[in-house]
């Protein structure tokens, strides 16, 4: 039976009209038909990063971006921490600040910025790096994984470790050289040059190397050469050994002597200096 034939029927009974009853009825139907309150709600609990697979060669940084939400109904101070293998590092970044542990309110989400080094030891490889947010009774996880392709380095030094010697000026010297890959990748088209001091020549047997294999090593000679008449005294050549991927330097110190024959020379020069200064002095000395 429709609300508005109710309505006739009390209108046949003697009491309110039936105009009376008309806004009592609407007001009734806006009280009953109005949505109650919406109740908030909560979303679980969660750690989430939208990459958590890097690729990065052993001295480059990691660096994963992750949200934290907090569902629960009260704030949390959440620590926290990575589990790295020996010789990694690991730097929690909130608002561009280093943290270790930080407060999200009810309902709330936060960015944080999570930085992995590894060490420079790492081979290359997968990595797996679990992450852990934990506030009170609420422990999150996040699985992370870092791939590790290896790096490129180089030395260049001396089968001694010595960097100086002495050289004869006027002559050529052999100084022999080691060329060292110290990355974990291999290293190619490696080619070799030098910094004399000026007039000086460097040349290298062998002047380019095709390639060097991790924790192998390979001799050089440069060839120096001083020419005639340079000035006694201590001098300084760069090496340099590169290609596109690394370069190593080494600055090598020669004394340059003068020769024993321009030493002799140089001696009877004086001698002879000394003969005539004393001949003319017996000479006319006496007048």
């Amino acid at each position: 039976m429709s609300a508005l034939h109710q309505l006739s029927r009390r209108n046949e009974n003697p009491g309110l009209p039936l105009a009376a009853l008309v806004p009592v009825y609407l007001l009734a139907l806006i009280f009953f038909s109005s949505p109650l309150p919406a109740q908030q709600t909560h979303s679980p609990s969660s750690l989430n990063s939208r990459l958590v697979n890097l690729e990065a060669t052993a001295k480059e940084t990691f660096r994963f971006n992750a949200t934290l939400h907090n569902g629960r109904s009260r704030p949390g101070t959440y620590a926290l921490q990575a589990a790295l293998p020996d010789g990694w590092n690991a730097v929690f970044r909130v608002d561009g600040m280093q943290v270790t542990s930080m407060r999200v309110d009810s309902n709330k989400t936060q960015d944080i910025s999570i930085e992995i080094t590894s060490s420079s030891e790492a081979k290359p490889g997968n990595y797996p790096i679990p992450v852990t947010a934990k506030a009170e009774s609420d422990t999150l996880t996040l699985k992370l994984e870092a791939v590790v392709k290896g790096s490129y380095a180089l030395e260049l030094t001396t089968p001694t470790g010595r960097l100086s010697d002495e050289i004869t000026e006027g002559s050529r010297k052999p100084i022999h050289l080691t060329l060292r890959n110290t990355g974990t990748l291999p290293l190619d088209g490696l080619e070799m040059t030098g910094q004399p001091p000026a007039k000086w020549d460097a040349t290298f047997e062998p002047s380019k190397i095709e390639r060097i294999e991790p924790g192998k090593s390979i001799d050089i000679i440069a060839n120096l050469h001083v020419p005639d008449k340079t000035v006694a005294g201590d001098y300084v050549t760069t090496f340099t050994a590169k290609n596109n991927s690394a370069n190593a330097s080494a600055v090598f110190r020669m004394t340059v002597t003068t020769s024993w024959f321009a030493g002799w020379v140089g001696m009877l020069v004086i001698l002879i200096a000394i003969g005539i200064i004393y001949w003319l002095v017996r000479k006319y000395g006496r007048r």
